[in-house]
């Protein structure tokens, strides 16, 4: 892994850098040379170039470039099997090397591991090539222009930009690649204390023109949180869920929710759905693959599907199954990830305006983002809570003040069933923004949603 501290005043990196797939490439060649007779193996490849910009106070205070890329190498033979996990320097004849000498010390491993019985890989040949995005400016063009938008504000934020590069080899020829360019901008307009107003911008092409809007949105929502702020009793109250706050709640369906295991094993917050609660007829959720940022393919070299039904009509209509669930389970794979968590998660939205938001809402709270959620009872979908940043009271389709913090404690059978209003026409495009280790090639794309009770404890 590589850091250039002047990232802001580098050129964009390229997307379809046929250097990097090459690198991968020759990996694959010389593991196929290595193999003894009745050995397979897999190779997973993730690799990315990230431009990351950490701005406080309206100035820049952290900026560096992050090259890096890692093959996972996993050799099997009959039904056992071994991994290793290695960086690689971009050196060809090295990294190739460095590959082919893992794989003799996962040969030594093998003999002492038991057979799994879960074990599970593709039986077809299936390869496949996509590179998406390239268009984007330089980050220091980006980071000047929003500095500028900002001028006069308390701006907080993050901006990570650049390609990311997913692969898959194994021993039978399957090769898939998956290159795609991708941009973030996770920023706050700060007044005091807990008062903010948080945004973001994200997705493959960037937009002066779009940059500008929600910056004079943000101002705008800004000057209402200077305002002195009231405090609610607890109590059940009409509320507009904002995309960014159904991203949280969406976040904690997806730990578990969708797996095929965990509703195989009853232990999915959403078990009663398969046993016949349902939600509001409107309420559609897929694992979309098609419109999101992540590969059409998994580690295991299985492919996905463009879509995958988790939830139809308002009914349960379809889970996450990965390898290792399908052959335990007797289900059908479908392309998850070992975790069975979603990384493309699209709800279809509904027929309401986002101009006629306010008016719609007419007298009640406006959720632009919660936080600190969990469930406080599973079994019944139920989750908790807080309100963040800017949470306002709207009377008569005008907001009036911001809100101080509160604690929601509700099911998602009322939020998304008996109690859903509306769902904005124009579900938001929401790229995972987590950089631990690596930026995520996870999205979701989600509408916000107008509910005529939501009860909150505190």
């Amino acid at each position: 892994m590589t850091t250039q501290a002047a990232a802001v005043g580098l050129a964009p990196p390229v997307t379809d850098d046929p250097a990097v797939e090459a690198l991968f490439a020759g990996v694959a060649k010389a593991l196929d040379t290595e193999l003894a007779a009745g050995e397979r193996y897999t190779a997973w490849f993730e690799a990315e170039v990230s431009d990351f910009v950490r701005m406080n106070r309206g100035k820049v205070r952290q900026a560096g470039r992050v090259r890096q890329q890692q093959v996972s190498v996993r050799l099997i033979h009959g039904m056992r099997h071994a991994e290793h996990t290695l960086s690689l320097t971009g050196n060809a004849a090295a990294d190739a090397r460095a590959a082919v000498a893992a794989l003799r010390g996962l040969r030594t491993a093998l003999p002492e591991l038991a057979d799994d019985p879960h074990l599970m890989l593709p039986d077809t040949v299936s390869s496949t090539r996509s590179v998406r995005g390239g268009g984007l400016p330089a980050s220091g063009e980006v980071v000047e222009h929003v500095l500028d938008l900002a001028r006069g504000e308390d701006f907080v934020g993050f901006y990570a930009s650049g390609p990311m590069y997913r692969g898959f080899a194994n021993s039978e020829g399957q090769r898939n690649w998956h290159a795609i360019a991708t941009f973030s901008l996770d920023w706050s307009l700060y007044h005091r204390a807990d008062k903010a107003v948080k945004s973001l911008y994200a997705g493959f092409e960037w937009s002066d023109a779009e940059i500008a809007a929600r910056m004079a949105d943000a101002r705008e929502r800004l000057a209402l949180v200077t305002r002195d702020a009231q405090t609610l009793a607890p109590g059940r109250y009409r509320a507009w869920l904002a995309p960014s706050a159904m991203d949280e709640i969406a976040s904690l369906l997806c730990w578990g929710g969708f797996s095929g295991r965990a509703q195989a094993t009853k232990q999915s917050a959403l078990t009663r759905m398969q046993e016949g609660e349902h939600l509001d007829p409107r309420v559609t959720i897929t694992e979309s693959i098609e419109t999101g940022v992540a590969p059409a393919f998994q580690a295991d070299g299985f492919t996905r599907p463009p879509a995958v039904a988790l939830i139809e009509r308002g009914r349960h209509a379809g889970a996450l199954v990965s390898p290792r669930t399908a052959r335990e389970f007797g289900l059908e794979a479908n392309g998850a990830n070992a975790w069975e968590v979603p990384e493309a998660l699209s709800m279809a939205g509904g027929a309401l305006a986002d101009a006629d938001v306010l008016a719609a809402l007419d007298t009640g709270l406006l959720v632009g983002n919660l936080w600190y959620l969990n469930y406080s009872d599973r079994p019944a979908c139920r989750m908790t809570g807080m309100t963040r940043f800017a949470t306002f009271w709207v009377e008569n389709g005008r907001i009036v003040a911001p809100v101080n913090v509160m604690r929601f404690d509700d099911t998602i059978y009322r939020l998304l069933g008996s109690k859903l209003e509306a769902l904005s026409a124009t579900p938001e495009l929401l790229l995972a923004t987590e950089s631990y280790g690596s930026r995520r090639l996870a999205s979701s794309r989600l509408p916000g949603a107008l509910v005529s009770e939501m009860t909150f404890t505190l």
